[in-house]
């Protein structure tokens, strides 16, 4: 927590302003104690109503200064959290998209989102909670215990036993609290995953009937959380009846000794009013500073859980690569003995192909065989662990990832489309593209139809992810979004599964004559849709079974076969 300080940066005078004013406020409130002392021993032991009505109208006064004082700590303390809250926001986003796929895959999504909006907000609260009470709370209790060695130092004695006795109390309580609220948060983490996998599932969950199941591991998981968040907020809970049994306890000496020491006049009866009263200062400012604690251990282990994700630091960046011009004549893409991993786990093994510009490359494969983690790396979503991938004959390492991914149209498996307007949704790639080559875009991707259709046509608004568009309309945009800007590389992660057989047959046909010098990959399930690829590689368990063309693999490649012919008609194969 301490290392997100750098965060207020900026708001140097709100937080310094904050405390001071509640500073003031303190020694206002230290005041009111002696006021009344000076009431009771003079005023109502003289009956001077004039002096019990000018020490009364001090006493207003004090209160309003200490009001002022207040609002204003509370300002600027505010000001000074919510500034503090920001920046920290701002610079995670913006960490959390520097990542690469890898690490988000290992961190998960609803981790991440609970690091972004709950524990910021947590850590947020703790940082207002510190500029108001961190320093005003320890000021009166050190304030209350000196004036109260002033007033008689034999009674200050009583202060000197029941404060730390009570500081030692609200510590061992924090300690105690700090790592259930860290396992706590884990829970939490644990809840929103199960929540995120329902709603994205839930028509899986239901076609299969698991709804009974899901409500039984929702309800395990939330269940250990409550258990978790009623233990935690138990221990909490001692915090005030042991800090007020405590302060009573003082209060009832302090009556004791100070009745003796009235009777004997070594103080006087306001003197005893104003150490009760200081002994109540102490009381309260102490189970501020308890309730201030049990919210700052909360952002401590929020700051902990901020900074775990501060400090994963991306596998790989392009801080080294230099911005490098094509290799004349050399492969658009080229994979030199690849191999790649998740996780320690073998995804593909010793990859080696080369694909000229112009040219279509189908891949084609069982599921898990590894299609979509051979496109991923052309653009360098992941690292590969051995080997080199090429584009233009520049290793992907040593090219920016603006100048690498600029080139690179990209159409992933699950449509992904943005609240807005099919306009602003095609622009992606270029913002400065006209609507002439956003319709070119969209009669490549078959999309052209249904969008002349809307009565708004490119206007036409887009609710989040795309929910009021089909399936097949989504992939057609994300599609067509992927073809503006006349990339170098297109690649086709399984993007037409939604698409009936003529419209794929049609986009296919559109790709080959409207993107001339431009090298397409297609990965798909489909043998028809990548039968007539220029270069077809098959994929087997991460490792390369055949390349060649259709009726190269017929021949030479046994698992092409198989798969061909479960899905074609034996003419359907051999025709070529």
């Amino acid at each position: 927590m301490f290392r997100l300080i750098r965060y207020l940066k900026g708001y140097e005078k709100e937080s310094i302003i904050g405390p001071l004013f509640k500073l003031l406020e303190a020694c206002f409130e230290l005041v009111v104690p002696l006021i009344m002392a000076a009431i009771i021993d003079v005023g109502i032991h003289n009956r001077d109503t004039g002096y019990i009505l000018r020490m009364g109208g001090l006493l207003v006064l004090m209160g309003v200064l200490g009001l002022s004082c207040s609002i204003t700590a509370q300002y600027f303390a505010a000001k000074a959290a919510f500034g503090f809250g920001t920046a920290l926001r701002r610079d995670m986003f913006q960490h959390i998209n520097r990542l690469s796929y890898a690490e988000l895959d290992s961190i998960g999504a609803s981790t991440l989102v609970t690091r972004v909006t709950g524990d910021i907000n947590q850590a947020q609260s703790g940082v207002n909670l510190v500029l108001r009470l961190f320093l005003r709370s320890p000021f009166i209790v050190a304030g209350a215990l000196v004036l109260s060695f002033v007033i008689d130092a034999r009674l200050g004695l009583i202060f000197l036993v029941v404060t730390p006795v009570m500081a030692l109390v609200i510590f061992g309580i924090m300690r105690i609290t700090m790592p259930i609220y860290k396992l706590a948060q884990k829970q939490l983490d644990r809840v929103l995953l199960l929540t995120r996998e329902n709603l994205s599932g839930v028509r899986v969950i239901r076609a299969f009937s698991r709804q009974q199941e899901e409500l039984d591991r929702f309800a395990e998981a939330n269940s250990a959380l409550r258990s978790t968040q009623l233990r935690v907020g138990g221990i909490s809970a001692l915090l005030n009846p042991l800090t007020y049994v405590l302060v009573n306890l003082g209060i009832l000496v302090l009556l004791q000794q100070g009745a003796v020491a009235v009777d004997g006049g070594r103080i006087s009866q306001g003197d005893l009013v104003a150490l009760v009263n200081y002994m109540n200062q102490i009381l309260l400012a102490l189970v501020a500073l308890a309730n201030l604690i049990v919210s700052f251990t909360k952002a401590l282990a929020s700051g902990n859980r901020i900074n775990e994700i501060l400090d994963t630091q991306p596998s790989f960046t392009d801080e080294k690569a230099t911005r490098s011009q094509p290799v004349e004549g050399a492969p658009r893409v080229e994979f030199r003995d690849v191999s790649f991993g998740y996780g320690g786990s073998s995804a593909l093994s010793h990859i080696s192909f080369k694909a000229w510009p112009g040219q279509t490359i189908g891949i084609i494969g069982g599921t898990g065989a590894g299609k979509s983690s051979l496109v991923n790396l052309i653009p360098r979503f992941y690292e590969a662990s051995e080997g080199q991938v090429l584009v233009d004959g520049i290793d992907v390492k040593d090219q920016p990832f603006h100048q690498l991914r600029h080139h690179i149209g990209i159409v992933p498996q699950r449509a992904v489309l943005f609240r807005g307007t099919i306009r602003s949704n095609l622009r992606w790639r270029d913002e400065q593209a006209g609507d002439e080559e956003l319709w070119r875009a969209l009669r490549i991707a078959q999309a052209s139809e249904f969008v002349e259709q809307k009565p708004h046509k490119l206007d036409t608004t887009i609710t989040q992810a795309g929910k009021n568009l089909s399936g097949g309309q989504r992939q057609r945009l994300t599609i067509a979004r992927a073809l503006v800007g006349n990339p170098d590389i297109v690649i086709l992660d399984d993007s037409a599964s939604a698409l009936d057989y003529a419209t794929d047959a049609r986009l296919r046909h559109a790709l080959a004559t409207e993107l001339a010098g431009c090298t397409v990959f297609v990965v798909s399930q489909r043998a028809a849709s990548i039968k007539h690829a220029d270069l077809i590689l098959v994929l087997d368990d991460g490792q390369l079974a055949g390349a060649g063309t259709h009726s190269q693999l017929l021949k030479s490649c046994p698992v092409y076969r198989e798969i061909c012919l479960s899905q074609l008609s034996k003419e359907e194969v051999e025709a070529e």
